[in-house]
């Protein structure tokens, strides 16, 4: 209802300034998007690349993702992004992170069988315990793996956001991983 058609549904948790998801939008401009984010200047990053790129595909939340994505039907998504969450460094906020158990199971319900959720961190310790928390959910998500140039190259279609920009910059390793809903 939002978008007015039955385009594939693609949406991205915490976009910051919203790069990648215009990015996205631009490539894939009979696809609908929807992008959360609670701060005000990742906000109006977004919104500068949604008037810049004359996007008609583009819906923004400022927010709580978890809010939108409650209120999505169940499998209506095509695709959901997490790139370069807050790691919530310390062990007593683990419970914060969104690569957890509540989450996931909200992203499983929500994709369609078929559908993608793609992950991306620089962070040693949440890759440790994103990988962990997906462990325990194989019976709702493929791993799309061959080897480990899948995780240590950028797939295609998926574009660099200043994030992990600023990752290599400092020369962290990124890592990307790509799950499929069973």
């Amino acid at each position: 209802a939002l978008f007015g058609t039955d385009a594939p549904l693609h949406f991205e948790i915490g976009m910051g300034s919203g790069e990648h998801l215009a990015a996205r939008a631009d490539m894939l401009p009979d696809h609908a998007f929807v992008g959360a984010e609670p701060f005000v200047n990742g906000m109006v990053g977004a919104l500068g690349h949604v008037r810049d790129m004359g996007l008609t595909n583009v819906r923004l939340h400022m927010g709580d993702a978890l809010e939108v994505l409650a209120r999505i039907p169940d499998g209506a998504l095509s695709f959901v992004y997490l790139l370069h969450p807050d790691p919530w460094r310390k062990a007593r906020h683990a419970k914060r992170r969104m690569m957890n158990d509540g989450p996931l199971d909200m992203i499983a319900a929500k994709l369609k069988p078929g559908g993608e959720f793609r992950f991306g961190t620089d962070h040693p310790i949440y890759l440790r315990h994103a990988l962990m928390v997906m462990r325990r959910h194989t019976q709702q998500f493929e791993w799309l793996i061959s080897g480990p140039a899948d995780f240590q190259n950028r797939p295609g279609g998926w574009s660099e956001t200043r994030y992990e920009a600023k990752a290599r910059r400092q020369g962290h390793e990124v890592w990307y991983f790509r799950f499929r809903r069973r």
